[in-house]
């Protein structure tokens, strides 16, 4: 699913709208060279001026109320392959200039370095100096990834740079670079000063902090560890955030799955008593460490567990009032395997993958759950990604 038009055969065209005429050259199963004949009347000007060379965003040429119909549509239709119907809520988008987090595609050049996004289905590195996508802090981190490329990277190699704006400066983690030496670590801390970032990491080593990266969750400040996953925009965090609350309610007792690093624990222990549960031990102990240092939080626990191989047991999960999942896009299989098993009164459940979600949906409802409703959140705004919470009530 890449926000392509689709033909019979079927014929991907990118960049078309429902309804339009095109033509263009057939490659396969893809429609090159596209042309228009006849546009749809939901057809816009992309707002930005990098879109038809970038592969950032792929629906920018589409009028906005389309793209919501469209994605809600497409969790619509996951669900109706199940024979599913629910409640949907309206749906939530987050603002331009909102994304807090890219991987920029970073390469050294004969005169110095250049910093972008690939191109549309393309290893070409486009510069996008007026990004509408991302935080202006962001994209002030281009001309950061460039200096450091200059640094650290071979006139062969592009550089992977994930930079994400932080509550005090940018946290910059750095993939496919020259192996690290002596001068090469001192050089590197040392632009890390010059250049005011709060960290800066390289592979797999934290080359220097200058102040914790922290994100807020709630009440408490979180350093996640270098790259870890956060949700794309704040704004998107706290329209998902605010469907959790609503399926939480007034419970006292939470656990929380695939927690991360607390995007949802922390908050919730304003109110609740939360256990969460993360695969990862670095996550489990910047979310611990958040909470320590937070003040007026309920209790919270935390352990590292891999959930797909072992996933919380029933006797685990008793005297619990809500369930909060948030998987990757893989889903819950085996935890909903075992949800089902018992009588969790409420279950929020969130996810990145509309398919998954209702898979795992027809086997919570066939058990006696019901889905009450979904809210379908829209943080990758111009892409063909989906994010939802649904809210499932135990009718037994």
């Amino acid at each position: 699913m890449h926000g392509d038009g689709i033909a019979d055969g079927p014929v991907f065209a990118p960049m078309t709208l429902p309804g339009e005429v095109v033509t263009g050259d057939l490659e396969g199963q893809d429609l090159r060279n596209v042309r228009i004949v006849t546009p749809s009347d939901q057809r816009v000007s992309p707002p930005c001026r990098h879109f038809r060379s970038c592969g950032g965003c792929a629906l920018q040429h589409a009028a906005d109320p389309l793209v919501a119909n469209w994605k809600v549509e497409v969790v619509l239709s996951a669900l109706a392959a199940h024979g599913l119907e629910t409640v949907f809520k309206i749906i939530v988008t987050s603002p331009a200039h909102s994304r807090r987090r890219a991987t920029f595609a970073v390469r050294r050049t004969k005169k110095g370095a250049m910093a972008g996004f690939h191109g549309r289905a393309s290893g070409v590195i486009v510069e996008v100096p007026d990004c509408i996508l991302v935080t202006p802090a962001v994209l002030a981190g281009r001309a950061i990834a460039e200096r450091l490329a200059i640094a650290g990277a071979s006139r062969k190699a592009t550089l992977a740079m994930t930079i994400t704006e932080s509550d005090h400066g940018l946290d910059v983690a750095v993939v496919h670079g020259k192996l690290l030496d002596g001068p090469l670590r001192q050089e590197l801390a040392q632009l890390c000063d010059q250049l005011g970032l709060a960290r800066l990491s390289w592979a797999d080593e934290v080359i220097a902090m200058r102040t914790p990266p922290t994100q807020s969750f709630g009440r408490a400040k979180v350093t996640p560890p270098a790259g870890a996953f956060l949700q794309a925009t704040h704004h998107g965090e706290q329209a998902l955030l605010h469907a959790v609350r609503e399926v939480v309610g007034g419970a006292t007792r939470v656990i929380d799955l695939f927690a991360g690093a607390g995007t949802f624990s922390l908050p919730l222990a304003e109110t609740a008593a939360v256990h969460a549960v993360e695969g990862e031990v670095a996550m489990v102990e910047a979310l611990t460490y958040g909470w320590c240092m937070a003040k007026g939080l309920k209790p919270v626990t935390a352990e590292a567990r891999d959930l797909y191989r072992r996933p919380l047991l029933p006797d685990e999960l008793a005297k619990v009032d809500c369930v909060v999942l948030d998987p990757p896009r893989a889903g819950a299989e085996a935890q909903v395997a075992e949800l089902v098993k018992t009588n969790v009164p409420r279950i929020a459940y969130v996810s990145c993958n509309p398919n998954t979600f209702a898979r795992d949906a027809a086997v919570l409802c066939a058990a006696g759950y019901v889905l009450d409703w979904v809210q379908v959140v829209d943080q990758f705004r111009w892409s063909a990604h989906v994010e939802l919470v649904g809210c499932f009530s135990c009718s037994m």
